[in-house]
């Protein structure tokens, strides 16, 4: 009778483990595919334009890639957010499996282009260091998302 109760437990038990295993795998295609449904933050230095002030003009004036599928595409910048993902509706849309739906986003700040991470599923690197808050970049700063590696210029 102990070991068939013990048995049963331990059925059960994987079963539960199983489907656990299924719930996060689905939320995490989910979250990767239509995004987190949470509000994105704004970054810092937004603050300030928002309040009426002009934000200073930045040095960087392009976003360039300079690894991976997409290695010589630029984008001329200015003062509108630059979205980073394979997301259709994306500034730059990413063609690497590594990269998410909305992966990151460029923003002007008051005195450098900032890179947030929006919550993606493999991280967003600005040289070596993963990005966890809105962080400046500097020029020739390599920003890596999975196999595409972009930098900004002047």
């Amino acid at each position: 009778m102990g070991s068939e109760l013990v048995v049963a437990l331990v059925k059960y038990g994987l079963l539960a483990l199983l489907w656990l295993f299924v719930i996060f795998a689905v939320r995490t295609v989910r979250s990767d595919l239509w995004g987190s449904g949470k509000p994105a933050r704004p970054a810092a230095g937004t603050a300030a334009r928002s309040s009426g002030k002009p934000a200073k003009r930045t040095a960087a004036r392009r976003l360039v890639v300079t690894e991976g599928a997409l290695a010589g595409t630029t984008i001329s910048l200015g003062a509108a957010p630059v979205t980073l993902g394979r997301a259709d509706d994306s500034t730059l849309v990413l063609t690497d499996d590594y990269a998410s739906s909305r992966h990151a986003r460029l923003v002007p700040g008051e005195d450098a282009w900032l890179v947030e991470d929006l919550g993606s599923t493999n991280g967003t690197y600005l040289g070596a260091s993963k990005v966890t808050r809105p962080t400046p970049v500097p020029l020739g700063q390599p920003i890596r998302i999975g196999k595409t590696v972009m930098e900004l210029r002047r």
